[in-house]
């Protein structure tokens, strides 16, 4: 069966960018990171959900965070030139980013939103970010998302 490329997996085509597609068995009543890793056999910490905050001076952004990681809100306001950043209400997400809960990706949103990397990203060779749909993940090196998304790299978890 050929697997169906989406947005983010054409966009690091268009780039020549590496990557592996890894599907897994969406739960609907789970859509945590920590089920994405358990599916995917992947550690936790190599998964990395992609969050859709608001920055009251740069308006949205998105932080990739390791699938067990709790985002520190301080820290991302203080990397992205903010006073202060909250998370993007549920509602919100489809029609900012065009991506539902379980299947937000740093890659080929609606609009090309700032997105903040977990330094902790650069402990592994690889990592998985959403592929833009629940039920598949995007595996490529911390760098080569870094490029893609021209991420900025900090400490944005507690």
């Amino acid at each position: 069966m050929k697997v169906k490329k989406t947005n983010a997996a054409r966009i690091l085509d268009n780039l020549k960018i590496s990557y592996e597609i890894k599907e897994y068995e969406v739960d609907l009543d789970d859509l945590s990171a920590v089920h994405v890793a358990a599916s995917t056999g992947m550690d936790v910490k190599m998964v990395f959900k992609t969050l859709v905050c608001r920055g009251d001076k740069t308006g949205v952004l998105m932080a990739c965070i390791p699938g067990d990681g709790e985002l520190d809100f301080k820290a991302l306001a203080k990397l992205s030139g903010n006073k202060s950043v909250e998370m993007v209400a549920l509602k919100e997400v489809l029609g900012l980013t065009g991506y539902v809960r379980g299947g937000c990706s740093p890659l080929g949103a609606k609009k090309n939103y700032p997105v903040y990397l977990d330094e902790s990203s650069g402990n592994y060779p690889a990592i998985a970010i959403s592929a833009g749909i629940r039920g598949q993940q995007l595996i490529l090196s911390p760098d080569d998302l870094v490029q893609a998304v021209k991420a900025t790299v900090g400490k944005v978890i507690r």
